[in-house]
């Protein structure tokens, strides 16, 4: 059991990218329609957002705490307490809005799945590490913004 959670961090950032790269790869047609373009557009801006609101270092793309990371509240953190996870949600939905098919549905509800271990994680070891945290989840959503169910404290 030790080793399993050990390994854990790894093992999601293993299946986040293996199901990004599978949906990527089975996603032809992407960009013949508008639709699935847009809102691959919409990812990318709220990741780029997120981005410059937190400095370069400051985070880790495993459910892991650096060292050193502060809390980021400015800019879309401000709303959503993990951005980078709604990017990439709305960017791979994209994929299933251009060829909904079964398997990019299943494909990316597994993807919901994995990054909704990895946030829990993260939640985990903030609240955890920091005071502060515990009343940020206070005033920010989860992934989506005013949704009040998605991951337990909103």
């Amino acid at each position: 059991m030790n080793r399993l959670k050990t390994y854990y961090p790894q093992i999601l950032v293993t299946l986040q990218f293996g199901i990004i790269a599978i949906m990527m790869l089975l996603g032809s047609g992407f960009f013949d329609t508008f639709l699935p373009m847009v809102v691959f557009g919409v990812g990318v801006v709220l990741g780029v957002w997120a981005l410059s609101h937190n400095q370069l270092g400051n985070f880790h793309i495993q459910p892991k705490l650096k060292e050193d990371s502060t809390l980021v509240t400015t800019g879309i953190y401000r709303y959503i307490r993990h951005p980078m996870y709604s990017s990439v949600l709305m960017m791979m939905l994209s994929f299933v809005i251009a060829l909904p098919s079964s398997v990019e549905i299943s494909l990316f509800l597994a993807l919901v799945v994995v990054l909704w271990l990895k946030a829990r994680r993260e939640e985990m070891l903030w609240s955890d590490h920091s005071l502060e945290y515990v009343e940020y989840q206070k005033s920010s959503r989860f992934i989506i913004p005013f949704l009040l169910w998605w991951g337990g404290v909103c």
